[in-house]
Formats: C-alpha cells, sequence, structure tokens
C-alpha cells in the first residue's frame, strides 16, 4: 500500500476531523437513530432511513481518515534549513512569464489540496513541474491551452 504523504498542518486537520466525527457527529446520528425508531413503522420511516445513510457515510469517513492516518508519512520541512529549491510542503512564488502574473502555492498532500488556498497537490502538473527547481529557474507546465511558463521567484520552507 502506497504511504499517504502530508504535511503536519495536514494530519492535524485529519485528526481534528476524525475527533469531532467520532465525539460530536456519530452521538448525534445515534440519537437520531433512536428517536426515528420512537416514530414507529421503519420501512416506511424517511427519518430513520436519513440517518441510517449519514451513520453509513460519518463511518465510511472514519474508517477512510483512520486508514490515512495509520498510513501516513508526515513530511515537516521546518525542521530543514531553508534553501532554493521546490520540495514538498515548501511556499512557491511563481511569475506565469507571459502574463508577468504572480502566484504563490504551498506544495501538500493530495488531502490537503485547495487552490482556493493556494493548496496545491505534489500529484498537480504545476507541482511536478515545481519540484527540484530552484530559484531564478523557468518551470514548463502542459495546461490544455498549451505550455506556460513559471518563473521560481522565491521558495520558504515554513
Amino acid at each position: 500500500m502506497q504511504k499517504t504523504v502530508m504535511t503536519p498542518f495536514g494530519e492535524a486537520a485529519l485528526r481534528d476531523e476524525l475527533e469531532h466525527l467520532t465525539r460530536v457527529v456519530r452521538p448525534q446520528i445515534v440519537d437520531a437513530i433512536a428517536t426515528a425508531r420512537e416514530h414507529g413503522d421503519l420501512k416506511e420511516n424517511a427519518e430513520y432511513h436519513a440517518a441510517r445513510e449519514q451513520q453509513s457515510f460519518t463511518e465510511g469517513r472514519i474508517q477512510d481518515i483512520e486508514s490515512k492516518l495509520a498510513d501516513s508519512e508526515v513530511v515537516d520541512i521546518s525542521k530543514i534549513p531553508s534553501g532554493d529549491k521546490v520540495i514538498f510542503g515548501s511556499l512557491v512564488n511563481i511569475i506565469n512569464l507571459e502574463t508577468d502574473e504572480a502566484f504563490e502555492y504551498r506544495i501538500v498532500g493530495d488531502d490537503e489540496a485547495d487552490v482556493n488556498q493556494g493548496k496545491i497537490s505534489y500529484k498537480s502538473p504545476i507541482a511536478r513541474a515545481l519540484i527540484g527547481k530552484e530559484v531564478g529557474d523557468i518551470a514548463v507546465v502542459q495546461a490544455p491551452s498549451g505550455e506556460i511558463e513559471y518563473e521560481i521567484d522565491a521558495v520558504t520552507y515554513n
């Protein structure tokens, strides 16, 4: 089985979600099922079926998180001396050479990726083009519209 690579922030977020699901959501669902059972005939009890469906989804997510945490490899680059090389977990400032538009991305694990928050998966085309490059290098990204060239402006390990 392949390891789930994540940053310390990603691991903490998964642990927080797991705790919330097991300590808050799971008991709420158990209460909802008990309340729905009191309403009688379970075959036509929409509340009961909705609560059971929510229970199934929640238990599946709990198992998914537990599995990811058990098989995780947490990469904490804050302990590495800062450098100019783009690595997993680093914060990268890049400039589109055609438009001069600047972007800032943190390269993270799949579960942490959220482009709206500037977090991209290490498996994404742009991250694959950036990893291993250094400040001043040009990274060529294959996009549906063609190749896009970015200059690496800054790299931070924090």
